[in-house]
C-alpha cells in the first residue's frame, strides 16, 4: 500500500470458520474469479478444522466435483473421501454434528433447481395432487426455465439444509456475475408469482360455475382471459389454469418459505464473502456487490482477493531488473538471464497493477476486510490444491 493510504483491515478466514457461531458463508462474485473453487477451499480448511460443511454450489460448471475427486455432484449433498479431521479419542460418535470435538466432515452439492421444485410439491401437496402439478406442462417450464427459479430454488435449498441441522456449517457458491445477487430479489419475485392475483384470477373459470361464473364474465374477466388466450395460446392458458387450481393448497408457502430463508440471510451466524480477482471489471463488480449487500443490511465478512501475483525478489525493482536485462543483452552475454530478468520485470509490473487496483478498492471500502489468496502455479483440480489455497486463510 501507498504511505498515504493506510491497508485494509485484515481479514482472518481462519478465525471466521473456527467460530462455531458462523453457520453459513455465502460466496459472492463475479465470474472467472475462482469462487467455486474458493468457497471448495473453505469447505475444506473449515472441515479439516473440525467443522461439518456442506458445500452447496449454484455453478452448473463441474470445477467442484473434479477439484474433490467426485465424478460428479448432484441436488443430494455427498461425502468427500479423504476431507476432514479425525475424531478426538474417546467422543461420542452418537451425539450428532458439531456436538463435542468429533473431527470434520466434508459433503458438496450441485443444486438441481427443477428437482428442489418437485420436492417442494411432493413435500406439500398429496400423492395425487403432486403428481397432477408434475406432469403439467406449464409446470414443467416454470421449475426449469422460469427467471427466479433458481435463485428461489437456491434459496429453499439453503432453507432445506439449515433445518435439517445435519452441519453445522452450510457453504453457498452462487452463480456468476452480478446475478449472484439476484437470489435477494428472485426469491421475493417468484413469491409474489406464484401468490399473486394474476394467478388467482386464471382459476377463476375452475372456481365459478353458473350465474357466478357468468358475473364474472360480465365483469370484464372474459376480456382478460381473451387477451391473455390472444398471448399465451388457449392451450397454454389452460395448462397455467390446471396447474393453478392444482397448487391452490400451497399457495402461500412459497413467500413464506422465501421469507425464512431471507431472514436466515441477515441473521446472526451468516457471513457474505466476496470473492474478486485483481483485474479492475472483477474489482468493480465486488465494489457493486459490497454496496448493495450493505443496502440490503446483509453481514459483510470482507473481500477474498484471487489469485494475487506475488514477487520472491520483490526488492529487485521492474525498472532495475528491465535495466539489467539491456545492459547483458547489449554486451551479448547470459542470455538465460536476461530471459529471468525481464520475466521478473514483467511480474514486479503486474504486481504493481494489482496493487494499485487493490488499493482504488480500498479507498471506496476503507472498512472492509480484505484477506489475499496468491496465484496457484497450476489449475486446482485436487483435494491438495484445495488444502493450498486454504493455507493462505492462515496468513
Amino acid at each position: 500500500m501507498t504511505s498515504s493510504q493506510p491497508p485494509p483491515p485484515a481479514l482472518d478466514v481462519d478465525a471466521l470458520i473456527d467460530d462455531r457461531r458462523t453457520r453459513i458463508l455465502v460466496c459472492c462474485g463475479s465470474g472467472g474469479v475462482g469462487k467455486t473453487t474458493t468457497a471448495a477451499a473453505i469447505g475444506l480448511r473449515a472441515a479439516e478444522r473440525g467443522r461439518h460443511v456442506v458445500v452447496l454450489t449454484v455453478d452448473p460448471a463441474r470445477r467442484l466435483a473434479q477439484s474433490m475427486g467426485l465424478s460428479s455432484l448432484d441436488n443430494t449433498p455427498r461425502l468427500v473421501p479423504g476431507a476432514g479431521a479425525p475424531a478426538a479419542s474417546g467422543d461420542d460418535p452418537a451425539s450428532g454434528p458439531g456436538h463435542g470435538d468429533q473431527g470434520g466432515s466434508l459433503h458438496a452439492m450441485m443444486l438441481d433447481m427443477k428437482r428442489t421444485f418437485d420436492e417442494i410439491v411432493e413435500a406439500h401437496a398429496d400423492p395425487d395432487r403432486a403428481a397432477q402439478i408434475l406432469d403439467n406442462p406449464f409446470y414443467q417450464s416454470l421449475s426449469s426455465s422460469f427467471a427466479g427459479t433458481q435463485e428461489y430454488m437456491a434459496m429453499e435449498k439453503l432453507g432445506q439444509l439449515r433445518r435439517a441441522q445435519e452441519w453445522d456449517l452450510i457453504v453457498v457458491d452462487t452463480p456468476p456475475s452480478r446475478s449472484a445477487l439476484d437470489f435477494l430479489d428472485a426469491p421475493q419475485r417468484l413469491g409474489r408469482f406464484l401468490d399473486g392475483k394474476l394467478l388467482r384470477l386464471l382459476t377463476a373459470p375452475a372456481k365459478f360455475g353458473g350465474r357466478t361464473y357468468m358475473r364474472v364474465l360480465n365483469a370484464g374477466f372474459g376480456v382478460v382471459t381473451g387477451v391473455l388466450t390472444k398471448i399465451l395460446g388457449a392451450q397454454v392458458l389452460r395448462d397455467v389454469q390446471t396447474f393453478v387450481a392444482a397448487l391452490d393448497t400451497m399457495f402461500g408457502g412459497f413467500r413464506e418459505r422465501a421469507d425464512y430463508t431471507y431472514q436466515l440471510l441477515r441473521a446472526p451466524g451468516t457471513a457474505f464473502l466476496v470473492v474478486a480477482a485483481p483485474e479492475p471489471d472483477a474489482l468493480r463488480e465486488a465494489s457493486y456487490f459490497v454496496e448493495r449487500l450493505a443496502s440490503e443490511r446483509m453481514p459483510l465478512a470482507g473481500l477474498l482477493l484471487n489469485r494475487v501475483q506475488r514477487a520472491p525478489a520483490a526488492r529487485l525493482s521492474a525498472a532495475r531488473s528491465q535495466a539489467a536485462a539491456e545492459t547483458l543483452q547489449a554486451a551479448g552475454s547470459y542470455p538465460l538471464a536476461v530471459t529471468a530478468l525481464r520475466r521478473h520485470a514483467e511480474r514486479m509490473q503486474q504486481v504493481s497493477g494489482q496493487r494499485r487496483l487493490a488499493e482504488h478498492f480500498t479507498a471506496a471500502h476503507p472498512v472492509v476486510p480484505v484477506a489475499e489468496i496468491p496465484a496457484q502455479a497450476q489449475d486446482v483440480h485436487d483435494l491438495e490444491g484445495l488444502r493450498a489455497i486454504g493455507q493462505a486463510f492462515g496468513g
